[in-house]
């Protein structure tokens, strides 16, 4: 089984799955991060978690710990990456459903990282989550709100090419944004910095191209669902948390 992830406070102590009674009527079951790589998605959503305790599902951590803890799916998943195939959306799916069943949260809006990718998987969702809401008197009964925050291409590229991280404990460095006190050297443990292969300049570029592929046909999947609000990341994390929530107040009036 894997943990559910709940936000804790300064202190270190674990917080009860919140709500979003603060904003009255808006009442989503989900709110989902979308992006390309190196936007921020990750950042801002276990923000807004934290903010409001809410569940934060990253599927990315959710893939990782299955492959790792050799369940069904994950083996079928890492049977694919190992032939060098794309992991089946059915196999995806089954990990987020397998997931979202274990919370003890059911009233609680879900925040969704890295999921859905493609037009398929969001249709998925949508069943999934009208299953769910109408099994659970407790679910919440509002559409997903679709918070794609769009950063330009070289931002992006400068974004991840100048990541690092610890091989030893995992901590991560960027060059120019948050630089270990000595170059190249771990503060935590002064273990070499290494950079990651998906941070590669080369596989930067063919990330951002394959995402551009997948993410237009999703973004207007959601548009034409009245579903989809956009938000400018090119500034601070700092500036994109401001325009988030000035976007979720203005739902609210």
């Amino acid at each position: 089984m894997i943990e559910t992830e709940f936000f804790q406070d300064p202190n270190h102590n674990v917080r009860s799955p919140g709500t979003l009674t603060q904003f009255g009527r808006f009442t989503p079951a989900a709110i989902i991060f979308l992006g390309p790589p190196g936007a921020g998605k990750g950042t801002q959503a276990r923000h807004l978690a934290n903010q409001f305790s809410l569940p934060y599902i990253g599927t990315g951590e959710v893939f990782r710990a299955h492959v790792a803890n050799k369940t069904e799916l994950g083996m079928q998943a890492a049977e694919a990456m190992h032939g060098g195939r794309l992991v089946g959306d059915r196999v995806v799916c089954g990990m987020l459903a397998e997931h979202i069943q274990t919370l003890k949260c059911t009233g609680s809006c879900l925040i969704l990282d890295g999921f859905p990718r493609s037009v398929t998987q969001a249709q998925w969702l949508d069943q999934f989550l009208h299953v769910w809401k109408r099994e659970s008197r407790e679910a919440l009964p509002g559409a997903p709100l679709v918070i794609q925050i769009n950063v330009a291409r070289e931002q992006v590229v400068r974004r991840l090419a100048g990541r690092r991280y610890c091989p030893a404990c995992g901590r991560i460095y960027h060059l120019q944004f948050q630089p270990p006190l000595e170059f190249g050297i771990c503060d935590q443990d002064g273990t070499k910095l290494e950079i990651r292969p998906d941070d590669r300049e080369d596989v930067i570029l063919e990330r951002l191209n394959i995402h551009h592929q997948n993410a237009s046909p999703l973004t207007e999947y959601y548009r034409r669902k009245c579903q989809l609000r956009e938000i400018d990341g090119n500034g601070t994390a700092h500036s994109v948390r401001a325009a988030i929530a000035s976007m979720m107040n203005m739902l609210t009036v």
